[in-house]
């Protein structure tokens, strides 16, 4: 399974209402009609405070966050070459001012429970300069993974490890452009649940071992709003 992310701003003549509700609305049924689509989820910025983390922060501000699964590379290939793409590339003028793209290999590392209400925050990782792809994956799966499970209160934790980024549709994009390795997803029940999470001595470990292979984390609380 892949997932391919659009990380979105919307356009700047757009109140944040008239956005949701478009994207909602209109956007997301056309995106829906993929063939091979496995999964359609949008997630819509409702608070940009680095909350319960002191760690740098970096420039990336977005809107909101879609994700589209597929089952591999060949099947997300043959949706955006489908005859439903003239219509979906076309409303994406109605609402969206920029918008790049990765495609990531999701991990689920927690799996969050079915049917209960939930509080979701999305994080975009960049690594250190002095750090590797391949160490930084090494860290973040087999380590950092471990150490979120120690974490009260956690609900759901995803990783989603990037290995391609465009700059919207058909401009593919070097790391350079969109420095960004990983995007995660991360549920509590609540805000309470978030800071007593993060502010516990577990907490505290595992943002000291963020510090020996990120350079930056972007935090964003969303609304999930699933499509398919």
């Amino acid at each position: 399974m892949i997932v391919r992310m659009g990380l979105i701003q919307k356009r700047a003549d757009l109140g944040v209402a008239e956005f949701r509700q478009h994207w909602r609305e209109r956007h997301g049924p056309l995106a829906g009609r993929l063939p091979g689509l496995r999964g359609y989820h949008q997630n819509h910025v409702v608070d940009r405070r680095q909350r319960a983390i002191n760690h740098p922060r970096g420039s990336l501000e977005v809107d909101g966050f879609s994700q589209l699964w597929f089952d591999d590379l060949p099947s997300m290939a043959t949706a955006f070459a489908s005859e439903h793409v003239g219509a979906l590339a076309a409303d994406e003028a109605n609402l969206i001012g920029d918008l790049k793209l990765i495609t990531a290999i999701p991990r689920v590392v927690i799996p969050t429970p079915a049917g209960v209400p939930l509080l979701k925050r999305m994080s975009t990782l960049k690594r250190r300069p002095d750090i590797s792809h391949e160490v930084f994956q090494r860290e973040w799966f087999d380590v950092h993974s471990m150490l979120i499970k120690r974490l009260p209160q956690v609900m759901g934790y995803t990783q989603n490890l990037i290995f391609d980024r465009a700059l919207g549709r058909n401009r593919p994009a070097a790391y350079e452009a969109m420095p960004i390795d990983g995007i995660v997803e991360l549920w509590f029940r609540d805000g309470d649940g978030l800071d007593a999470a993060f502010g516990s001595d577990a907490g505290r470990t595992l943002m000291s071992h963020a510090g020996e292979f990120v350079a930056e984390i972007s935090t964003f609380l969303v609304e999930t709003h699933v499509v398919v």
